[in-house]
């Protein structure tokens, strides 16, 4: 599976943005769908995931309420809807897939590339 994140930029605290996945290759729909983030000086961070059927979410507790996963298995697209941005989001986000419904980025086989998203005070 290949995955290409965009959507990142800059915004405003309170702002809102939306991050998109292209999966391609085998068919997306096999594989559950992650967000995660890293901060400059920090680990990568779990975010967001979502079963290959879109049936089960869940989110870190540092954006839930904030953020919404949600996918599109039709086009193999995973979504990231982020709301009520805070300077503390700013990271690169990379979306990811794996076999397994996990909140671990060791469980995910693929990785994007990463987009920037950065939120000024």
């Amino acid at each position: 599976v290949q995955l290409q994140a965009s959507g990142g930029g800059l915004v405003q605290a309170g702002g809102s943005l939306r991050l998109s996945c292209a999966a391609s290759g085998r068919a997306f729909s096999n594989y559950n769908g992650g967000w995660f983030r890293q901060a400059p000086g920090k680990e990568r961070e779990f975010v967001a995931t979502i079963t290959m059927r879109g049936g089960i979410t869940y989110y870190a507790d540092s954006v839930k309420g904030r953020f919404t996963i949600s996918r599109d298995n039709a086009k193999s697209t995973v979504a990231l809807q982020m709301n009520s941005l805070k300077p503390e989001d700013t990271a690169v986000y990379y979306c990811a897939a794996s076999s397994r419904y996990s909140i671990a980025a060791a469980a995910y086989q693929y990785w994007g590339q990463g987009t920037l998203v950065t939120v000024s005070s």
